[in-house]
């Protein structure tokens, strides 16, 4: 089992800057991939950044260049750094561990971007 918290959400007037956590615990081994998603209500969730644990990071189009996902061992937690942020960045996003054969979701946190 994999415990996934995300926290850093809030609301922030486009142009500005969030840095979003996803803090991990439980059975951290084998995992292969975290990342971030989002969902607006309505649309399937989507992602946003991806890190493998080989391979190149991911990022959809729509952040390529502003936003920046990290990871730190040491505390098991994984960073979104969100920069010149946008309405349509305004959704819930959530943190994802993949663990095969399982995958497991926090209950996410809200971003809102005020024009």
């Amino acid at each position: 089992q994999v415990q996934l918290v995300e926290s850093g959400g809030g609301l922030v007037q486009a142009g500005g800057s969030l840095r979003l956590s996803c803090a991990a615990s439980g059975s951290m081994s084998n995992i292969n991939a975290m990342g971030w998603y989002r969902q607006v209500p309505g649309k399937e969730r989507e992602l946003v950044a991806r890190m493998p644990s080989t391979g190149d990071t991911v990022y959809a189009d729509s952040v390529k260049g502003r936003f920046t996902i990290s990871r730190d061992n040491a505390k098991n937690t994984v960073y979104l750094q969100m920069n010149s942020l946008k309405p349509e960045d305004t959704a819930v996003y959530y943190c994802k561990a993949v663990k095969p054969p399982y995958v497991y979701w926090g209950r996410g946190t809200q971003v809102t971007v005020s024009s």
